[in-house]
């Protein structure tokens, strides 16, 4: 009885733990997106879309991904795709990019929260999708992928 008395109480912890953690990233995020705040960042971070060989317009999904994790980041591909601002190239590197780094801060917190190392998480996951999105920009630079179908 002892030891399900411990396990209840040791979960409930947790999951206090991971609320405290991602309730506050909910709140901010849904503040970023009413003050348009990750739209003024797509100057900031267009140099980085630029170097990972991505197109200005691409930023805007990648960063609404980042920040609010793939089901956000997928709807904000979608709508860019459907308005035509995207190419099939784009839209294919900042899937891959958002499956190795989504909801970078959320995940890496709530890691941090069990024990994790924060800065290691953080620092390979973005060095890794960085490097990996790059890598694959010049690999399909070559293939003629437009956005018409």
């Amino acid at each position: 009885m002892n030891l399900l008395i411990e396990g209840l109480a040791g979960g409930f912890r947790s999951i206090v733990n991971i609320a405290v953690i991602c309730v506050p990233i909910m709140v901010a995020l849904q503040l970023a997106k009413d003050y348009r705040l990750m739209e003024r960042g797509d100057r900031v971070f267009s140099p980085v879309t630029r170097w990972m060989g991505l197109s200005r317009e691409s930023t805007l999904p990648l960063l609404v991904g980042i920040f609010f994790g793939l089901s956000y980041g997928g709807g904000a591909l979608v709508h860019a795709s459907r308005e035509g601002e995207l190419s099939k190239r784009d839209m294919t590197l900042v899937v891959l990019f958002l499956v190795a780094c989504h909801a970078i801060f959320e995940d890496t917190l709530v890691f941090v929260a069990v024990g994790a190392n924060g800065w290691l998480l953080f620092s390979v996951r973005i060095v890794f999708a960085l490097v990996m999105t790059r890598i694959l920009s010049r690999r399909l630079a070559g293939l003629n992928l437009t956005g018409q179908e």
